[in-house]
């Protein structure tokens, strides 16, 4: 078997290239890939050469931690999952080259538990899962957000989901004017214009690891700064203006199963709207100009690949 996929050799490097896929064990599903997405926080770091480094990492990679498609192949233990439509966090398929996260591909080998099953009605929208649940995995842990800082779709996320636990709407702050707009119940504001500086519960998204300081300035005593972006750079702040408030400072970790069942289900019921936040959209023919638009141009939130009509 192999595959189309998406292989950075390097940073700034891409091409799409067939590659062998790992023959399937009795317990693995072979996934046919509709959509895939493009992040535009942790596959631009692998784009610049600025991951840090950590465990699996190293070109060539496979990118991709978004991909939804369907079941067309299975184990003798797992054949009764034919046909399903899934949602796969990435792959590790593609023998010397690896999956990092490896789901920009035609076809994936996985371990059945690793395709997540979804409503085939959510069709490309199913990519926004993975963030979907990395916003309720951050929110999950504490206090929901007050502040949100960033409003990519990342962002966006966070305050549905603040929404939806019944609490007052959030405030967003956003510095370039071409995302002010896409709110659903909540304002957004340049933070240069936020007078504000008793904000219990801070969520960043925004990945700026300069930001610190002028975030625990904002916080009520005993508020909380939440870091729910990706930082390729060390993290400090100032100790006195922390100590004063008696600030918190948590870190939100990977998604785990259960955020994704419980956003996928919200998805799927209507309750939580993925509406408006894929924006572009290319055939995988077509990735290195679709991972520059992802990166490079700020209207941009969500690009997705259609592999449909990849062979």
């Amino acid at each position: 078997m192999d595959t189309l996929a998406v292989v950075l050799h390097a940073p700034g490097q891409l091409e799409l290239r067939r590659l062998a896929l790992s023959a399937p064990r009795d317990d693995d599903v072979v996934v046919d890939v509709e959509w895939s997405g493009i992040s535009a926080g942790t596959e631009r770091l692998l784009w610049s050469g600025r991951m840090p480094d950590f465990p699996g990492m190293g070109y060539p990679l496979v990118p991709g931690y978004e991909s939804v498609g369907r079941i067309v192949a299975a184990g003798t233990s797992t054949k009764a999952r034919i046909g399903s439509t899934v949602f796969v966090p990435g792959a590790s398929c593609f023998g010397p080259v690896r999956g990092l996260f490896g789901g920009a591909a035609a076809t994936l080998v996985v371990p059945s538990a690793r395709a997540h099953d979804v409503g085939s009605d959510l069709n490309e929208r199913g990519v926004l899962l993975a963030l979907a649940a990395t916003a309720r995995h951050a929110i999950a842990g504490g206090v929901p957000p007050d502040l949100i800082v960033g409003h990519g779709v990342l962002g966006r996320l966070l305050a549905r989901l603040a929404l939806l636990e019944g609490g007052p709407p959030p405030t967003v702050w956003e510095r370039d004017p071409t995302r002010f707009t896409g709110a659903e119940g909540y304002p957004v504001v340049d933070p240069a214009n936020d007078p504000r500086r008793d904000y219990r519960s801070i969520y960043d998204v925004s990945g700026d690891a300069g930001l610190l300081d002028d975030l625990i300035a904002r916080l009520a005593p005993g508020g909380e700064v939440v870091l729910a972006g990706f930082y390729s750079q060390r993290l400090g702040f100032s100790f006195p203006p922390a100590f004063m408030r008696e600030a918190r400072l948590r870190v939100a970790a990977q998604w785990q199963p259960a955020d994704l069942a419980a956003t996928s289900q919200l998805a799927g019921s209507g309750k939580l709207s993925l509406d408006g936040l894929i924006t572009h959209r290319e055939p995988a023919a077509n990735a290195g100009p679709a991972y520059r638009t992802a990166f490079d141009d700020p209207a941009c939130l969500k690009m997705i690949l259609d592999w449909r009509a990849a062979s």
